[in-house]
């Protein structure tokens, strides 16, 4: 709590005549302060003038004796001594007139008296020029001299008193010489009068001026120790303060309670030693501790020096700023200064930067920290001619995992990613996050290229290793791509980039390896950007067309229907294959416009077939995310106008590892239109039987593999094929072999049990016209044996 105060106006720096005669006006707040103090001090003289006075008034009775009646020597006593009483009276009042406004009427009391009193002194000049000779007189004016010198001096605060008191004795007395025709006398006594009348204005000018300086000085202090007070009252902040042996001197409350000490213990005690802690006596101190002991001992300002300091055993950071303090002779004298403990300001400061450099999900240092090291490694290998290298990490199957399993088992892999990261650094290499499951290694000595392929190889054998989270078993592998610097990039842009130009190289061959950077990569990216600009013009500039590959009936090996494929022939770049550009319309979500046009055109084309005959569309996982998939069913169909019957849709497990709710409510919508839905790939990927039976699929194709290895009486080809076809029955689905090339495996996957064959066999994917004239010509032959 801070005290209370009442502003107080400055007082003037030079006094008029007025302001030193209390004639200024009254409303004048300056002046008024300095009247103040002149009527303050009268109390302080009071005792003295009334015992001059009393001398005065007992030498002027004896003088008077036996010339005046004795009854009019003692009524003059009386009235004099009533005088006095009435002054000093007064005089008290006004003891605290400094500190308050004096009214108009204490200031007329005061000149009433000091009236008074002089007219009481005219009294017995008035009588000595009636009753007593000229020798007397001059006797009683001598004593009447000395008491108004001695009035000026003893009273030099309120002149008005003394003026008036000369005036009317002096004008009393000078008045009494003219009668007399004493005029020599009158015009000394005019001289004396107005020189004591000078020096009495002249002598409260000095006095006042004294006064005011002492007064400002006070109020000086005050504010100083009000200021010092109100510090040392704050909650952080104290005053300190050393002798030249640097120990401490005066300890204030505050400063001892920051150190958990008594101003008694500490007073006298070692700076350094009162902060250190145990450094003091192992003599390990902190770096901050020895440039404050170096300052001190050098007499150095300083500002705001942070001094990790140790109190009970606990880590401190303490501001602190000091100025070397100088006698009255300016002689070194110490020092003297403020501190503050900043320890929950540093911490957060700490807190910022470190959540500045690393990441707050694996604790693993950032992208920024990352750039950094790679900075630091290349201006070493500069500096050194040897190399580095930067490896580019990135989860394979990551996404799957985490839009199946929730954000939060995503998080816990990473953390258990960047854990098993950790593992494998030495101190030669430093590894990070970029951001999503995005890693990075820095390797600031890269010498031996074998050693960056070790460390690659490493990695990617310890993150495929399971992980075991919430009873969850899971599996991801990853992929690296690594540059080496400065052979790859003499810049931290440039080596990152080639490092993710490699990267992308070891996840378009599928994941799992490691690629380091070749020039060559620069053309196959140019490749890409320039396919990619193609492909986003494909469709208004008629590029796309479809071919159909038959599938058949195992018993009757007529066809039952068709599989729409997608085939691009490009103006800049020839015949694309399917290969290499579904990848990257699916890593640029054209696959969804162009997915909607493969619908529309294969529709409208099985309008050209017979009725029995359906045609299957191959359907990926961004097509099925998006939320107008089945208005774009609705809309290919409706246009058509082909029976939703005879469109099969066909979808690979792949497509449940990333949404599986979304994708499950998609296949649903097009089902409930009358759609039917084929599983195509079954057993190369994520196979689940989970998929089977949350979701009612028409068709399960086997793959080529099996059917390719069935054919040369591989075990566990002939085993899964017949488990697909068992459980297929079971749930009343049917089965189709895709890759049917030869009459052995023709004969293998009908011994098998599989209801339809799809494969070069039966026929490869044609053009439209081809298609239909499978029909006219099976038509045709209908006719011949009917005739």
């Amino acid at each position: 709590m801070k005290p209370d105060r009442t502003p107080q106006t400055a007082l003037p720096s030079e006094l008029s005549i007025l302001a030193v005669l209390g004639l200024s006006d009254q409303s004048d707040d300056n002046c008024a302060r300095v009247r103040g103090l002149q009527y303050a001090s009268l109390a302080q003289g009071t005792a003295s003038r009334i015992l001059m006075q009393a001398l005065a008034g007992l030498a002027t009775s004896v003088l008077l004796l036996g010339r005046v009646p004795l009854v009019g020597i003692v009524a003059w006593i009386i009235a004099l001594a009533a005088s006095l009483h009435f002054s000093a009276k007064i005089d008290r009042s006004l003891v605290d007139a400094d500190r308050r406004r004096m009214s108009t009427n204490e200031v007329h009391a005061q000149t009433i008296s000091s009236i008074v009193n002089a007219l009481v002194w005219v009294v017995p000049i008035a009588c000595a020029g009636i009753f007593t000779d000229s020798t007397t007189q001059l006797k009683l004016w001598t004593v009447l001299a000395m008491l108004l010198t001695a009035s000026a001096i003893l009273i030099p605060a309120v002149p008005m008193a003394s003026i008036l008191l000369t005036l009317i004795i002096g004008g009393g007395a000078i008045t009494q010489f003219i009668f007399m025709s004493a005029y020599d006398m009158a015009v000394v006594s005019t001289g004396f009068v107005a020189t004591i009348l000078i020096g009495t204005v002249e002598g409260a000018r000095r006095y006042l001026a004294t006064k005011v300086a002492q007064a400002g000085m006070v109020e000086k202090s005050e504010v100083v120790s009000l200021l010092l007070r109100e510090f040392e009252e704050g909650e952080a902040d104290w005053l300190w303060q050393i002798d030249t042996a640097r120990r401490l001197r005066t300890v204030s409350p505050r400063f001892a309670f920051a150190l958990g000490k008594s101003t008694r213990e500490l007073e006298g005690t070692p700076i350094i030693e009162s902060i250190a802690g145990p450094a003091w006596e192992t003599g390990q101190f902190p770096s901050s501790l020895h440039d404050l002991a170096e300052r001190l001992k050098r007499r150095e300002s300083f500002s705001n020096l942070l001094v990790r300091v140790q109190i009970n055993s606990e880590p401190r950071w303490w501001e602190l700023s000091g100025t070397p303090k100088l006698d009255e002779h300016g002689n070194f004298d110490g020092f003297r200064g403020v501190g503050s403990d900043v320890t929950e300001a540093r911490e957060s400061s700490d807190k910022i930067a470190y959540m500045a450099r690393y990441d707050t999900l694996t604790s693993l240092p950032n992208r920024m920290m990352l750039n950094e090291a790679l900075g630091n490694a290349l201006t070493y290998s500069d500096q050194w001619r040897t190399r580095c290298a930067f490896l580019m990490i990135d989860l394979d199957r990551f996404k799957a995992v985490n839009d199946t399993l929730g954000h939060l088992v995503g998080d816990q892999l990473l953390a258990r990613v960047s854990d098993r990261l950790k593992e494998q650094m030495t101190e030669n290499e430093l590894c990070g996050r970029l951001g999503g499951d995005e890693f990075a290694i820095v390797v600031r000595d890269a010498s031996n290229m074998e050693h960056v392929n070790g460390v690659a190889q490493r990695v990617i054998e310890r993150l495929s290793q399971p992980y075991e989270i919430d009873h969850h078993t899971l599996y991801v592998g990853a992929s690296i791509g690594s540059a080496v610097g400065p052979r790859d990039g003499a810049t931290v842009e440039t080596l990152m980039r080639n490092a993710d130009l490699a990267l992308y190289r070891a996840k378009d061959k599928g994941g799992g390896e490691h690629f380091t950077y070749e020039p060559s990569l620069h053309a196959h990216a140019e490749e890409r950007r320039k396919l990619e600009f193609s492909l986003r013009r494909a469709i208004e500039l008629n590029e796309f067309e479809l071919h159909y590959q038959p599938v058949v009936n195992t018993d009757s090996e007529t066809v039952v229907s068709f599989e729409a494929l997608l085939r691009w022939q490009s103006k800049d770049h020839g015949l694309v294959s399917p290969g290499k550009f579904i990848p990257l319309a699916e890593d640029t979500r054209l696959i969804i416009p162009i997915g909607e046009w493969v619908l529309r055109d294969a529709c409208r084309e099985a309008m050209h077939w017979p009725d029995h005959i359906r045609v299957a569309v191959n359907v990926s996982g961004e097509q099925l995310l998006d939320p107008n998939f089945a208005a774009s069913v609705v809309g290919a169909l409706s246009s058509s106008g082909l029976q939703a019957s005879r469109l099969e849709l066909e979808v690979t497990e792949s497509i449940f590892l990333r949404d599986a709710n979304q994708a499950r409510a998609a296949l649903e919508q097009v089902m409930a239109l009358g759609c039917s839905i084929a599983l195509d790939d079954f057993g190369t990927g994520y196979s689940s039987l989970g998929y089977l039976r949350k979701l009612r699929f028409s068709t399960i194709k086997i793959d080529r593999s099996f059917v390719q290895g069935a054919a040369t009486g591989n075990a566990e080809s002939l085993a899964i094929i017949r488990a697909v076809v068992a459980m297929a029955d079971s749930l009343e689905m049917s089965t189709t072999a895709e890759g049917v090339e030869t009459e052995r495996e023709l004969s293998v996957v009908r011994q098998l049990g599989c209801k339809k064959i799809q494969g070069y066999y039966f026929g490869r994917p044609m053009i439209s016209d081809e298609a239909r004239k499978l029909f006219r010509r099976a038509a045709a032959q209908q006719d011949n044996t009917a005739a």
